[in-house]
């Protein structure tokens, strides 16, 4: 159930009057092919796409990073997998990458033990495997989307590696990984950057953003990872959602931002049941060009 609270907009969702059939909104599509790709050494991709608009050149491409704490987690969890079939039913090209899994078998994991350096190197190594997956998909011809139409879209640690991606080009610790190429927009579920001062308005990307007010993991607002004490290791003051939203408002920059009060780190899953209004949100800014602000409570649907 939704329950709105505050509304900043020149456009309200309509999505429930603009009928199903509505392309990138409603679902338009039923045949869809997956096929599954290298990208970088190991790393693959599975590219979903609707076998009736697989050559169309004007579509925008979801590219979907799974969560897992930077030690598990794949591109093709169930989860993942229905969140890119039915974006996929609505005209998007989709792709569901995998990337370097730098903690996996960790012993400091990646809470406060884990040294912080050593969690921005592990945020550094995703946003350059991100950028090594635009980089495959921009230069195949076998994939058709609009390239001035990217969509980042992740979940918790994969949230945390397309927010970097998208605001943290000019980061010192970001700015030479690779070749960024220009983000539409992106949509985060219980996300955070390492630093919002580097968001500005030569980068202020639409988001759609949602995120537990209790999480305890990545921070709602403005708080250190994982809430570590500054003696700790592993103290890491980030950004999350909230903090972001705001940045986009005083910005005038598009965004969303679905909070769930008392919600923990779950909502890092529980986004992902919101494709209504991320097809919303996501056609209102990247193909109609609207500028959308527009805040709302949620509970689980």
């Amino acid at each position: 159930m939704i329950r709105q609270i505050c509304i900043f907009a020149t456009l309200v969702f309509s999505v429930f009057t603009l009928g199903a059939q509505k392309k990138y909104v409603g679902q338009v599509y039923a045949d869809l092919v997956k096929s599954t790709h290298t990208y970088a050494d190991t790393l693959k991709l599975d590219f979903y796409t609707a076998t009736q608009n697989r050559n169309d050149n004007s579509r925008p491409l979801i590219v979907l990073v799974h969560g897992g704490g930077f030690s598990g987690g794949k591109r093709d969890n169930a989860q993942e997998t229905e969140f890119s079939q039915t974006m996929a039913t609505k005209g998007y090209a989709v792709a569901s990458i995998s990337y370097h899994l730098t903690r996996k078998g960790k012993a400091t994991g990646f809470g406060c033990d884990c040294p912080a350096s050593e969690k921005l190197e592990t945020f550094k190594q995703t946003t350059s495997d991100i950028l090594d997956a635009l980089g495959y998909l921009k230069s195949n011809p076998d994939f058709s989307f609009d390239p001035e139409k990217i969509i980042l879209t992740g979940s918790s640690a994969g949230a945390e590696g397309i927010l970097n991606t998208a605001y943290m080009a000019q980061h010192p610790d970001f700015k030479d990984l690779g070749n960024y190429p220009k983000i539409a927009a992106v949509v985060s579920f219980a996300g955070a950057v390492v630093d919002a001062r580097y968001l500005t308005s030569e980068n202020a990307v639409p988001g759609f953003f949602i995120h537990g007010d209790a999480d305890n993991l990545v921070p709602y607002s403005s708080d250190p990872h994982h809430f570590c004490p500054y003696e700790s290791p592993g103290f890491l003051p980030l950004d999350g959602d909230a903090f972001i939203a705001a940045k986009l408002k005083e910005l005038n920059a598009s965004y969303t931002l679905l909070s769930a009060p008392g919600g923990n780190h779950d909502w890092a899953g529980l986004g992902y049941e919101y494709t209504t209004e991320i097809a919303a949100f996501l056609n209102a800014v990247v193909n109609e060009q609207q500028l959308m602000q527009h805040e709302e409570s949620v509970e689980k649907k």
